[in-house]
């Protein structure tokens, strides 16, 4: 007998994912705890062998285009693996996609972002689920089209296939902007939009970067006679034809590989106009908010699965004569990871509550989100791929091979920086939202200071950074240091006020105060690991 395997560490299955304190405390607080089971339940299935294989089957057999069936006819099919269904089916029936839109309670979009952090096996099925959840405050910029739409993108019924909108049972909704000349700046766009004598339009253009192009209806930007207008295409129109979107090839991604991603040609396409020719930026706009704060909820999901994962193996794994949980280097780094990770879901979640307060008409709340959520993007999701790197690392070399997942992981690392409007995007909105409206300056340092006196550390660097906004000159070139030192201490005050005192000393001793490497696991002495390690450690059943 040469081969004996031992020393390695058991599949990490049979738990609940959603069984995290800073997750559950913070839907409690933010006026959802009535969906504690829910959450709960999602989270067992997320747990599970037969979920995360789910999750593997989509990636490693991505979507396949179609464009023509055997007999030549213009077909534009995209074919998934069954797998994917599955993802898309669970998401769908726990309302993921649209719940909080007819659901009347407070608190419903805090426990739709708790579910959608919660359900975290597979990234790619996400983008349909979060682009129709985004897509209705976009739509109801037409009342008509609202009335008619919205309770079918919001019914909790998976219903794939390509039919008539209107005829089926549940919708679906993809966003189709950026074009090759011009990516996030859609102003540059060039698709024209002729409108007809029967109220449509047509529309004549390309799309270089639609994702889910099996999605029922899209919301779309083009050339209007009056500027630059939002409008909703179907994929099938009202009489069983296909409307003229013709899917040209799907994109070869890094990662999100489970997700098509196509290149669009708009052939006469029938569109109905949404909101006002001229206001199609405002109009998508309100769908672009919601889908940046999914880009907050799933880098804060990616890293609470990377600390997972990490505690998990060291919690298992031997070296050197001992657990590799107990040594520490390894729990230095553990705890770093798990900061890291309970600073993004706190904030996730604060903003989850904001937004739907916004929705329910609190302007305060409203200011708040427009900062909160614009540097809480940028700075949350720039942290995703070092973090995932580190989490990585901590497997070592088995973290490195596709079978423990942490490959994927880190793959998608990227993805929710990028998605949304990249980096110097974000930045560039933030101090776009400054200058246009002041209030919202003073609605994100209202939140902040509400831990004033708190902690001498977050108290210096609040000062600190309110000095570095004097200066206007130089503030573009500063932009992304400013936005930084906002998200932190937006962060560190929402640790203060409401985290476990050991994450919160840790955090304020790192972020704030400096006394922190430039590579995760540079904890200072003198902090209290132990329950850190602890909250991040998975809990077998």
């Amino acid at each position: 007998m040469t081969h004996e395997v031992f020393n390695q560490v058991p599949p990490l299955a049979g738990h609940d994912v959603s069984d995290e304190a800073v997750l559950l405390d913070g839907l409690e607080r933010e006026g959802a705890g009535w969906a504690e089971a829910e959450v709960r339940e999602l989270g067992r299935l997320a747990g599970t062998e037969r979920a995360q294989e789910w999750g593997r089957l989509a990636n490693e057999h991505p979507p396949v285009l179609r464009t023509h069936d055997r007999y030549g006819h213009r077909i534009d099919e995209v074919e998934f693996h069954p797998a994917w269904h599955e993802l898309m089916n669970v998401a769908v029936t726990h309302g993921l996609h649209g719940s909080p839109w007819a659901d009347p309670r407070p608190g419903a979009h805090v426990a739709r972002a708790a579910k959608f952090y919660t359900w975290r096996v597979d990234a790619g099925h996400g983008c349909p689920i979060s682009m129709t959840y985004a897509a209705v405050p976009a739509l109801r910029r037409s009342p008509e089209l609202a009335a008619q739409y919205e309770p079918l993108l919001a019914r909790r019924e998976y219903d794939y296939g390509l039919r008539a909108p209107l005829t089926k049972n549940a919708l679906l909704a993809g966003m189709s902007m950026t074009e090759k000349q011009g990516g996030s700046d859609v102003r540059a766009n060039t698709t024209e939009a002729t409108p007809q004598p029967d109220g449509t339009y047509r529309l004549v253009g390309h799309k270089w970067f639609t994702s889910a192009p099996m999605c029922d209806v899209f919301l779309t930007l083009a050339q209007a006679p009056g500027g630059l207008t939002c409008f909703m295409v179907p994929r099938v129109l009202p009489d069983g034809e296909l409307n003229p979107m013709r899917l040209m090839r799907l994109k070869d991604k890094l990662g999100n590989r489970s997700n098509a991603s196509s290149e669009v040609e708009y052939a006469n396409a029938v569109a109905w106009r949404v909101g006002d020719e001229g206001r199609g930026v405002p109009t998508i706009i309100e769908m672009v908010n919601m889908t940046r704060l999914d880009c907050v909820i799933g880098a804060a999901a990616g890293m609470r699965h990377g600390v997972t994962a990490a505690a998990h193996h060291a919690a298992h794994r031997k070296a050197f004569g001992a657990y590799l949980i107990d040594q520490p280097l390894m729990r230095n780094v553990l705890a770093d990871l798990a900061i890291e990770s309970e600073a993004a879901t706190i904030t996730m979640l604060r903003l989850a509550g904001a937004t739907d307060r916004s929705v329910r008409g609190d302007d305060t709340e409203t200011a708040f989100k427009r900062l909160g959520l614009a540097v809480s993007k940028y700075w949350i999701t720039k942290r995703w791929p070092a973090h995932a790197a580190e989490a990585l690392e901590c497997l070592g070399g088995n973290g490195y091979v596709e079978e423990s997942g942490m490959p994927r992981l880190f793959r998608e690392s990227p993805l929710n920086s990028i998605w949304e409007g990249s980096g110097n995007v974000a930045v560039l909105d933030v101090l776009r939202g400054m200058v246009k409206d002041p209030q919202t300056v003073e609605a994100l340092f209202g939140e902040v200071e509400r831990a004033a006196g708190a902690d001498a550390r977050l108290d210096a660097a609040t000062r600190e950074v309110k000095g570095s906004l004097a200066d206007l000159a130089t503030i573009e070139v500063r932009a992304r240091r400013v936005v930084e030192r906002l998200a932190l201490t937006l962060q560190g005050s929402l640790l203060v006020r409401y985290g476990h005192p050991a994450v919160a000393d840790a955090f304020c001793a790192t972020r704030l105060g400096g006394d922190w490497g430039s590579a995760f696991g540079t904890l200072p002495g003198g902090l209290d690991l132990a329950p850190i390690i602890e909250r991040a450690t998975p809990k077998l059943g």
